[in-house]
């Protein structure tokens, strides 16, 4: 049985958001501010978490900031914020999805389903370790990332997007192929996650990300990744002849 950790400081909403999880099968741990539900998650390890923006003590965005950084549970966050740049903020921070309110309860119970599918297949996934591509370098198992020497800080979904792109190298791959293989086939988000997630990559790998060479836009497709130093490691036609 999958644990929910549901942090919400209105306590109607909370008690109607626990009742329904709880019939649909779910273990569910709740928290009514950032701090307590801090704590919680740490320690509990949940599978999921739900998370208000607007929390006491502790907002939602800071809650969801260290959570990132210390697990790889995923995040959805719940928000009042009508705003795009709140709601792409929050992506940005690592949450795997938010849920506009008002919602529906039918809508909520679909996207925990697909979320928590999604995060089962993940882990059941094999996978090579480690990937190499000029200057970057990948550890699946550590989920770390290295750009020549310096270590980069990548969200979740950041470093899942930049895993399969790497391991299909000069494969171009579509958006809903992207967002299938890194959100999962039942996510109900938009694909246009997909170009925000590209275009946060670009500007921490790319020399000059208005001018990508690592990643790099198909036209009609989606995305593909490129590896300048192998390109500049084949022969001309007058190298081959001479050889």
């Amino acid at each position: 049985m999958a644990t929910i950790l549901l942090i919400e400081d209105d306590e109607i909403l909370l008690d109607v958001l626990r009742y329904n999880l709880e019939q649909a099968g779910y273990a569910v741990e709740t928290a009514s501010d950032g701090v307590s539900g801090l704590e919680l998650s740490r320690r509990i390890r949940p599978d999921l978490v739900i998370l208000d923006v607007m929390l006491p003590r502790l907002d939602g965005f800071s809650v969801c900031r260290t959570i990132t950084r210390e697990s790889l549970v995923p995040i959805v966050l719940l928000t009042a914020l009508q705003d795009e740049s709140h709601r792409i903020a929050g992506l940005e921070l690592g949450a795997i999805d938010y849920v506009v309110k008002p919602f529906s309860m039918g809508e909520l119970l679909a996207r925990t389903r697909s979320i928590l599918r999604w995060n089962e297949r993940r882990h059941q996934t094999p996978h090579a370790d480690q990937l190499q591509a000029w200057n970057i370098r990948l550890d699946r198992a550590g989920r770390r990332v290295w750009l020549d020497e310096h270590e980069i800080d990548l969200s979740n979904k950041e470093f899942d997007l930049l895993a399969c792109l790497m391991a299909h190298m000069g494969i171009a791959l579509s958006r809903d192929l992207l967002l299938e293989y890194v959100w999962g086939a039942d996510f109900l988000g938009s694909n246009r996650t997909i170009d925000v997630h590209i275009r946060w990559l670009r500007e921490k790998l790319e020399p000059d990300p208005a001018n990508p060479v690592l990643i790099r836009t198909v036209r009609g497709i989606g995305y593909c990744f490129e590896n300048p130093a192998a390109e500049q490691q084949q022969p001309t036609s007058s190298e081959q002849a001479a050889s």
